[in-house]
């Protein structure tokens, strides 16, 4: 008896440890302030301007490592699936012997009642119909401020920013990553979001509501373990 009860306490611990949710959020990249620093103690050789300085008349578009973009978010997403499926299938068979060796006239080896001309005859019928229906659609606005961490060689800013609100115990993050051309970056030093290239863009949050969005432990204990 003891040991059921250890077999028991086993089984639940698995179960509710395969069934908990995953709490994983992204994390805010830290600033690349050292690279900065080391860019600006780059000694000049002596002249007034130095070739790292931005020029006088230049704008304020992002240029080197450490430099700050803001992406424009704007995410719209619409997808829908519909598929239908109907199969059938009938199939007849039938068997007869109207003639055996002579025997069908003899009523003393064959029941009388026998009909060598209608020995089986079966029918067989299946159908099946099916559909189904997907829809999903998503819608995401923000800006974010996000840093230049490396230069490609063909002159292509690789990006890479997070953005943290806590608003009455609920956080939520958003992070963005992803490579972006100089010709894209608007005066006003500002990059849309579906211009980025392998764009990795993550809304993500924890709290109170997020909390309670979710079922129960015992619940996905028993929607894990559930066989039917």
């Amino acid at each position: 008896m003891k040991n059921t009860h250890i077999y028991l306490l086993s089984f639940l611990f698995f179960a509710t440890s395969c069934a908990q949710k995953d709490n994983t959020v992204v994390e805010i990249p830290e600033p690349l302030e050292e690279i900065q620093t080391e860019q600006q103690l780059k000694r000049s050789n002596g002249s007034l301007w130095s070739s790292n300085n931005r020029s006088l008349i230049s704008d304020h578009k992002a240029h080197n490592v450490g430099d700050v973009v803001t992406i424009v978010i704007s995410e719209k997403s619409s997808a829908t699936r519909s598929a239908t499926t109907s199969s059938g299938r009938d199939s007849s068979f039938s068997a007869a012997i109207p003639n055996l060796l002579g025997l069908e006239q003899s009523k003393t080896i064959l029941n009388s009642n026998l009909d060598l001309s209608n020995l089986v005859n079966a029918t067989f019928s299946n159908a099946f119909n099916g559909n189904g229906t997907t829809a999903r659609s998503g819608n995401l606005t923000a800006m974010l401020s996000t840093q230049v961490i490396d230069v490609y060689p063909n002159g292509n800013f690789k990006i890479r920013g997070g953005k943290e609100v806590m608003v009455n115990n609920e956080v939520q993050i958003i992070y963005v990553t992803g490579i972006v051309r100089p010709i894209d970056i608007t005066a006003a030093n500002t990059v849309e979001s579906n211009k980025i290239l392998n764009a990795r863009i993550s809304y993500t949050g924890r709290g109170p509501l997020m909390d309670k969005q979710e079922p129960g432990w015992l619940t996905r204990t028993l929607d894990t373990i559930w066989p039917f």
